[in-house]
């Protein structure tokens, strides 16, 4: 009985590798790790995460262009606004403005008194009534107009002006429920946001 006759070595077999990272060649550059923490994507985040951003992005806009209004008008935004309204409206009383700002008359007061203290506006007693008193813009206050970047009301109001009849319905229900939930001080819908 023939035992198997061992076969002869391959010449051009390569050699086997032992176990282990394979050896770089002369050359060749590693390749970048992976990155192991990635963004979510959007349809991962959640509903009231997407909309705390979009308050966000909300909050700066109107921020951003009250800090414009104050480093070009030197006024605040709430002033340049009642500025505007009584330029608009020559001879507008308080209460008026306090109405066309949709703002606390006592609020109006202030903005009024500090528009009287930097010589922008007069109030004067109405020579048809004196127990009415009207506002006008001085020549300081038509300067301050003419620098001031628009919108005067706020980007905010311009914005929502430009949205049709029943978005604005359905914004009005939709905040009314998160006012609820925040149990807000209906009181502060009176203050102007550039106060806030």
């Amino acid at each position: 009985m023939g035992s198997a006759l061992a076969k002869p070595p391959d010449p051009t077999a390569r050699p086997a590798r032992a176990p282990g990272p394979a050896p770089r060649r002369a050359g060749a550059q590693r390749a970048a790790p992976r990155a192991t923490t990635q963004a979510p994507p959007p349809a991962a985040v959640d509903p009231a995460t997407r909309v705390l951003r979009r308050f966000r992005l909300v909050f700066n806009a109107v921020k951003s262009h009250f800090q414009q209004v104050e480093k070009q008008a030197g006024v605040g935004g709430a002033q340049l606004w009642a500025l505007s309204v009584v330029a608009q409206q020559p001879g507008i009383g308080v209460g008026d403005l306090a109405r066309a700002m949709d703002i606390h008359q006592t609020t109006a007061s202030n903005l009024v008194k500090a528009l009287l203290a930097q010589q922008m506006i007069t109030l004067a007693r109405s020579a048809a009534d004196r127990r009415v008193a009207e506002l006008r813009v001085l020549p300081a206050g038509q300067r301050v107009l003419k620098k001031a970047p628009g919108p005067f009301a706020g980007v905010l109001p311009q914005a929502l002006a430009r949205l049709d009849e029943a978005t604005l319905q359905r914004l009005d229900a939709d905040l009314g429920t998160l006012i609820s939930a925040l149990d807000a001080d209906e009181r502060a819908a009176g203050i102007p946001l550039a106060q806030m």
